[in-house]
């Protein structure tokens, strides 16, 4: 045993309930791209921001004529064997919640079921005027059927669902507004420059309180949003574990932070643990 799994392995023996943030590594080896490479540097151009999705017509083009193209990756991607080992984690009792930033699904597609999508969900679709909602397929079935020039076309996928389009491309976008109000339609999704809903934050800051620790797998914790967790895990003296094959924002932070095949260690380890039934039964023995 190396040291990298035996101090895993100890973490894992001396504290059994954690609270686990999982970020775009996670979903990798799906086929669905990261926005940054290991030393946390985007890949390629910022996705879009919140403000100008809202603002700007040829934004909302941008976005939807890409998202055209780049959803079937995202809808058509089956979860791995990193998911599948976090499914198997709750299932041993070790998760007190599952906070995810991929917008995918995939967790709960691999069995996980106590899941916080912390930036949304990017299979809905919502109206900003009169609340109302619907399924990302149809809205794709709406967009493919006012714009059949875009129907062969392909382009490299990027994160969450986008593509890469020319600016011709982009410019022939037709949208599909809300059928109800005519008002504008957005991915269930906290964009960029976006805000997390607040109940949604409060969630997972109380189940951290309860949980033993932080453990966090395939993020940078480059956005805020899941790095505060990491702040309030130290704040409340509870270790915080990073599992990612790169730099991460928090990790000057860590109580244990391990980069090489971080994630097959996790797969390994978890692989080997046993669930819980038997202490529980001996201990109402003992205790009876």
């Amino acid at each position: 045993m190396n040291k990298k799994t035996s101090q895993l392995t100890d973490f894992f023996s001396r504290y059994r309930r954690w609270l686990v943030l999982t970020g775009a590594g996670i979903s990798a080896d799906s086929g669905i791209p990261t926005y940054r490479d290991d030393n946390g540097t985007w890949l390629r151009n910022r996705p879009i921001q919140h403000q100008e999705f809202i603002n700007s017509y040829e934004a909302r083009q941008r976005y939807w004529g890409r998202s055209m193209i780049g959803w079937p990756y995202v809808r058509d991607a089956r979860c791995n064997a990193n998911h599948s080992a976090l499914a198997n984690f709750e299932k041993l009792g070790r998760t007190a919640l599952l906070v995810t930033q991929n917008v995918d699904r995939l967790h709960q597609a691999a069995g996980s079921h106590n899941v916080v999508d912390l930036h949304g969900r990017l299979d809905r679709v919502v109206c900003l005027d009169c609340g109302a909602g619907y399924e990302r397929e149809r809205v794709q079935q709406e967009l493919e059927k006012r714009n059949p020039q875009h129907a062969r076309l392909a382009a490299v996928a990027r994160p969450d669902g986008d593509a890469d389009l020319s600016v011709q491309q982009v410019s022939e976008v037709v949208l599909w507004d809300c059928e109800i109000c005519g008002g504008m339609l957005k991915p269930d999704v906290v964009f960029f420059g976006g805000t997390v809903p607040r109940e949604r934050v409060t969630h997972c800051q109380d189940a951290l309180a309860e949980a033993d620790g932080l453990l966090v797998i395939g993020s940078s914790l480059q956005v805020f949003s899941g790095f505060r967790f990491c702040r309030q895990a130290v704040d409340q003296g509870k270790p915080l574990v990073i599992l990612n094959e790169g730099t991460t924002r928090a990790d000057d932070l860590a109580s244990l932070k391990i980069s090489t095949q971080a994630l097959r260690l996790f797969r390994n380890i978890t692989a080997s643990m046993q669930p819980p039934s038997q202490d529980r039964t001996h201990q109402g023995i003992n205790h009876g």
